[in-house]
């Protein structure tokens, strides 16, 4: 056995006691799940690749499963082999590209049939595979809002169905929450009520990107301090003008009398 033979044999099996970071192959989605995508937009999923220096990638492949059910159908979306990882999509709106460690799958318009896990699969020259999973749901509108007072904690709590990534604000009187009404808790779905008694009108309104919807809770009547003040103005008013009516009138009548008067002098001043 020469020299370069006897290295050969001595040094091979050192390479597969390397460390992981020499010759291990890892790939992980940069997108947070779950993803979110608005029907009829597009969904984008991209993924990092990191390699040794020993290792190169031969095979990148899409698939998506659904999230539930017992025996999940296994859908390839994209496969893009060799080294120049070529990407074909299996529909017209599916699209790979690769570069640069980084390989990103986009699905234009998005339907719900869309969603479920999607997995990445890398796959390296020995033919060892690692795969990132990713779920993707619907992006839903806000539904079925509700609102109810808690009264031992004297709080309003505000709840919604189903929507994604619902964004909660307050209304009180059809205007926003002063300190003398009340405070919102941080997620905004609880008012700590600071009023007593409490009344009025309380609106919650639950938005996000495909709209909005509310609840109200009405609560007794408040009470103004110095009501019968109006009342008492509106008295005081409807007593001048009256007032002010009948003196006309009698200013009127003495006017009359005395025209009266001038005429039956004048008569009589002619007769004699």
């Amino acid at each position: 056995m020469d020299l370069q033979s006897f290295l050969c044999w001595r040094v091979a099996p050192l390479f597969l006691l390397m460390p992981c970071g020499l010759r291990c192959l890892t790939v992980h989605v940069l997108n947070e799940e779950p993803v979110h995508v608005i029907p009829g937009s597009s969904l984008v999923l991209s993924a990092q690749i990191e390699q040794g220096p020993l290792e190169e990638v031969s095979m990148i492949t899409w698939e998506r499963v659904p999230e539930t059910g017992r025996a999940p159908e296994r859908v390839t979306l994209a496969t893009c082999p060799g080294r120049s990882l070529q990407c074909a999509g299996t529909r017209p709106n599916v699209h790979v590209n690769t570069k640069q460690q980084e390989t990103t799958l986009q699905i234009n318009g998005y339907s719900r049939a869309d969603g479920g896990v999607y997995a990445v699969t890398v796959t390296d020259n020995a033919g060892t595979k690692t795969t990132a999973h990713c779920i993707v749901r619907e992006y839903e509108a806000v539904h079925h809002v509700s609102l109810s007072i808690n009264v031992s904690h004297s709080s309003l709590v505000c709840g919604e169905a189903w929507g994604t990534d619902p964004k909660f604000s307050w209304l009180y009187e059809r205007a926003a929450i002063t300190q003398t009404v009340g405070q919102v808790s941080r997620d905004g779905t609880t008012l700590v009520l600071s009023m007593n008694p409490i009344c009025g009108h309380f609106t919650c309104l639950v938005s996000n990107k495909l709209g909005y919807s509310s609840a109200t809770y009405s609560a007794g009547p408040c009470e103004t301090e110095g009501r019968g003040t109006p009342a008492a103005v509106v008295c005081l008013v409807v007593l001048l003008l009256l007032f002010g009516a009948l003196l006309a009138f009698l200013l009127w009548r003495r006017h009359r009398r005395n025209n009266r008067r001038e005429r039956l002098h004048n008569h009589l001043d002619d007769a004699i």
